[in-house]
């Protein structure tokens, strides 16, 4: 159960900040569907809704979304749609329900760095960078792999724009529940990008299995060798809906798939 003693609309992220840092037992709420995953008092509920942060905007060299969009206008936007393969439609429309993705936050989602989030897979297999109130601008790798007790907002995240093939895979056990695993694969000027998500921790970018695919030829062999070391080099845990051995086995065979649908 999640309790909260009061709630506010800020007008600006700075002034959300500012109301973030004042108190102790202050947290933002962002799209607040995942807030009840852990019991917990929240003294000062912050609701960005009304700071300006629902928008996509995009310029000759990026695209900008804002951290209060929601997971459905990222499945219907026309920006993504016709940029970076389409990939991110496809993956968000994996996630279970329209009024789930009406509720789901970009911001919310990526800050929490949620090792179910398929839309978190989808970013790391792309050029992509956050944007934090007070550490200002950082690769999403980087984000991620960050830990700390220091209180930031998260305003936006930023997509380089490219010419590329990209690919999503998932396995869930059906089509409401979470997924066993995902997978992300991208292919442009630069080489391969392979991402790995729902270990069940966050998604994690396979080096090796990049390094590999960088310095080989495409094809059959290739792509399921790249499998194999992706499914090696990344660590898997158990967890009630599959084992580490679980997933670690269908990592090679989905990375197989993702690699296999970029390269045809």
């Amino acid at each position: 159960m999640v309790t909260i003693d009061e709630y506010v609309k800020p007008g600006s992220v700075a002034e959300a900040y500012t109301l973030l840092t004042s108190s102790e037992n202050a947290a933002v709420v962002g799209g607040g569907v995942f807030m009840r995953l852990a019991s917990r008092k929240i003294g000062l509920a912050l609701d960005l809704s009304r700071a300006g942060l629902d928008y996509i905007r995009e310029s000759d060299a990026a695209i900008e979304i804002g951290a209060m969009t929601s997971f459905r206008t990222l499945e219907r936007s026309a920006v993504l749609q016709r940029n970076l393969d389409g990939l991110i439609p496809k993956a968000i429309a994996n996630v279970p329900g329209v009024q789930l993705r009406n509720m789901v936050s970009v911001g919310g989602t990526v800050y929490g760095r949620y090792g179910f989030s398929e839309f978190i897979t989808c970013l790391l297999a792309l050029d992509c960078r956050v944007v934090l109130h007070r550490r200002g601008e950082l690769s999403l790798a980087d984000f991620l792999a960050s830990r700390g007790n220091a209180k930031d907002i998260l305003e936006k995240i930023v997509l380089r724009k490219e010419t590329l093939r990209g690919a999503y895979q998932m396995f869930r056990n059906s089509l409401g529940s979470l997924p066993i695993l995902s997978v992300a694969v991208t292919k442009h000027d630069a080489g391969y990008r392979v991402a790995v998500g729902a270990r069940p921790a966050v998604a994690k970018l396979a080096g090796g299995a990049m390094s590999y695919l960088n310095e080989t030829a495409p094809g059959a062999a290739a792509s399921a060798k790249a499998g194999e070391l992706a499914a090696a080099e990344l660590e898997f845990t158990n967890d009630r809906r599959a084992s580490a051995a679980y997933r670690r086995e269908l990592c090679g065979v989905l990375v197989r798939r993702a690699l296999q649908e970029v390269q045809s």
